[in-house]
């Protein structure tokens, strides 16, 4: 079953003011929390337990608690420890983010999972140096954009919307307005944003659907969204499963939401760099020719890596087996090489679609396979599901001129179990699918 069912997150408070309700909402939106009241056993947690993000109170201005978050990062070593602190001031550097007292359940767990997303990211860099160094092709990392942050705002021209904009520009941000949602996607296709901000306004309906539209299109699938609701329309449930990244009420006034987009923005415009720098090994002729994902060869080494790695920073692993389907469109899609022709681009899907620390790789003609670190089972196969999904929506070319053809995919996941050879999670993964295709 992989690591035991445990907090996710540690609230270091010494009273339960913010931290009580915080934790509470934390907890039914999937982030399990442990609350410490000093230093001792907040370092204690951290050291001791998988914590994947901690949230500092700092509103008292407790002396022991500012000098708290690079220790609590130091405890977790060599595991990436992002902390959030409440009420602290944005310039200080032991914070990955500072965040208002005023913080709903929604929006931290919004922010939390940006965070963990982001460090992650940075260890499975470092791991992939590691895999690539080893056989001669070092990866160059690709430095992080140093420009304006570039926004896309959504919406039509209210006083309050206007007044964001320009907290974005006098941010330093460069803002890009789109009235409508034909021009805002006109713009998405033109160039690459940092962040998207939608205007709900007297048509949230609208909003959501542009949300929806950029998590369908495997280019800005991981572009941030940040939503600004008015009058508890939509509810942060509705618009967080369509797809946006954080809610932020009007109410809360221009400052607040500019800077929360920027952050998101920030965490993007690293991953971008991180992405950059991994998809360099394309390059490196160790991936596969025909789809740019690893190898069979490679993804092994590399998974191996992954493991003991997850081991160390108890972190949890999953891996993910998808098959091509034997369908009546495929074997003809076989017969006259049309399969083959397809593979460029069915590596290149999957390369947009899977996280930007997740490893994809080819493992034969029509296998393929994902590594996912920091995800457990569910989340493996539900990555697997969301890939396959968008694969089977699409149109790929016939070869002899016949209607084009789509394909549809057998699944299989796995967690990596205490003490289990990662090979053998990938087979367990394989196996479910062979199951599957048999019955």
């Amino acid at each position: 079953m992989g690591l035991a069912v445990t907090a996710r997150v540690l609230i270091v408070a010494r009273d339960d003011r913010y931290a009580g309700p915080l934790a509470l909402g934390l907890d039914r939106l999937g982030w399990r929390s442990v609350t410490a009241r000093g230093e001792q056993g907040a370092l204690a947690a951290a050291g001791d337990l998988p914590i994947e993000a901690c949230i500092v109170d700092l509103s008292g201005g407790d002396p022991e608690l500012h000098a708290l978050p690079a220790r609590l990062k130091s405890a977790a070593l060599p595991r990436r420890l992002p902390v959030v602190g409440i009420g602290a001031s944005e310039d200080d550097p032991a914070l990955d983010l500072a965040v208002p007292q005023s913080l709903e359940p929604a929006q931290a767990a919004a922010r939390l999972e940006a965070l963990v997303r982001s460090a992650v990211a940075e260890e499975e860099l470092a791991l992939r140096r590691e895999t690539f160094a080893e056989r001669g092709a070092p990866l160059r990392e690709r430095a992080t954009d140093t420009g304006p942050l570039l926004v896309l705002t959504v919406g039509e021209p209210a006083p309050r919307f206007l007044a964001l904009s320009n907290a974005l520009g006098e941010a330093g941000a460069e803002v890009v307005a789109a009235l409508t949602p034909y021009t805002a996607f006109d713009y998405l296709h033109e160039r690459d944003f940092h962040a998207v901000v939608l205007w709900s306004g007297d048509r949230p309906a609208e909003a959501l659907s542009i949300a929806s539209g950029i998590r369908r299109n495997t280019r800005l699938y991981h572009t941030p969204t940040v939503l600004i609701g008015e009058g508890g329309e939509p509810t942060a449930g509705e618009a967080f499963s369509r797809g946006v990244s954080d809610l932020v009420a009007v109410e809360a006034g221009a400052a607040e939401a500019a800077r929360r987009t920027l952050s998101l923005a920030r965490l993007y415009r690293r991953e971008l760099a991180i992405r950059a720098t991994l998809e360099a090994g394309r390059g490196s002729g160790l991936m596969d020719a025909a789809t740019g994902l690893f190898t069979r060869e490679l993804f092994a080494a590399h998974l191996a890596r992954m493991s003991e790695a997850a081991r160390v920073r108890r972190r949890r692993l999953s891996v993910a087996v998808l098959k091509i389907a034997e369908r009546p469109a495929a074997a003809l899609a076989r017969r006259e090489g049309s399969l083959d022709r397809a593979m460029p681009q069915i590596g290149s899907m999957m390369g947009r679609l899977v996280r930007v620390e997740d490893t994809a790789a080819r493992l034969g003609p029509e296998v393929f396979a994902l590594a996912l670190p920091a995800a457990g089972l569910a989340e493996a196969r539900a990555a697997a599901e969301r890939i396959a999904a968008v694969l089977a929506c699409t149109a790929f070319e016939s070869r002899s001129g016949s209607a084009p053809f789509t394909l549809d995919f057998e699944i299989g996941a796995a967690e990596l179990e205490p003490g289990e050879a990662a090979a053998r999670t990938l087979e367990r993964a394989a196996a479910k699918v062979l199951s599957r295709a048999a019955g």
